[in-house]
């Protein structure tokens, strides 16, 4: 199966890191997110990607065709013998497609451009450069193939922007730094879907969040997988700066699952 991955987005609302690098790129725990979220897909057996590029989508392929390198404890150049070895690799199985897609293009533009690499599969798994959770992505693709439909994304109920407290008779009981909105939820991304679903996609300015789910929505083809776990976005510099202090602790709650 194969994991699709949006990365072409400017990220404008941390545009204090996107500015030199596209969003994907954008380093948590000394390794771009996108390295976070194939991890996470990888620990499933999901190791083949199709990565959609756009903004500045030179560094990401600078960044995988030097993989080996940013993932060695040691490096030795023998320049005399022109070769290079790599000591404690921490080597990865991983397949990786980086597609050219089209810097002003929209999401679901994205998606069509990559249909060539996906249309030969039953299924493929789709998702945002910029978001870690810790889904069971073994459970999701489970999920979409016994409901047989020909989409399925994954909703989230997302973390209130301000703390939270309870008071009962003027007195504080509990106190919530970012509570959960309760039973409001989301798309959070992480879909799982039928190539047949680019057939809703007109061209490169096609919104995937808007007409072609709202069409996928009407002819009762989309179906959601409720995720009640950890979910974060990386929209913001404090959000970074979150996922961040969570890499510091050890164990981020999205590399916690199956390997």
């Amino acid at each position: 199966m194969k994991a699709v991955i949006l990365a072409g987005g400017r990220g404008s609302r941390i545009a204090e890191e996107s500015a030199t690098r596209p969003k994907p790129m954008i380093s948590i725990g000394g390794r771009p997110i996108i390295w976070h979220i194939m991890e996470i897909y990888s620990r499933h057996g999901i190791t083949d990607f199709v990565i959609c590029l756009g903004y500045k989508g030179y560094i990401i392929k600078e960044y995988f065709a030097n993989l080996l390198l940013h993932l060695a404890d040691v490096v030795e150049f023998d320049l005399g013998g022109n070769a290079t070895r790599y000591d404690h690799a921490s080597r990865t199985n991983w397949r990786v497609t980086l597609v050219e897609t089209g810097e002003a293009t929209e999401t679901g533009g994205r998606i069509k451009r990559v249909r060539p690499w996906v249309e030969k599969e039953e299924a493929f798994c789709l998702t945002y450069g910029d978001g870690v959770a810790d889904v069971d992505i073994s459970a999701l693709v489970r999920f979409h193939r016994d409901h047989g439909k020909l989409a399925t994304l994954t909703a989230v109920s997302p973390p209130g922007r301000f703390g939270a407290v309870e008071v009962r008779e003027g007195e504080v009981t509990e106190f919530a730094e970012k509570p959960t909105v309760g039973n409001q939820w989301i798309n959070g991304g992480f879909f799982v879907l039928s190539p047949r679903v680019i057939d809703f996609i007109e061209g490169d300015e096609t919104v995937w969040e808007r007409q072609p789910l709202r069409a996928l929505a009407i002819e009762g083809q989309l179906r959601a997988y409720l995720h009640r776990g950890f979910w974060q976005p990386m929209d913001t510099l404090r959000e970074r700066e979150l996922l961040e202090e969570l890499c510091a602790r050890g164990n981020p709650p999205w590399l916690v699952g199956r390997s």
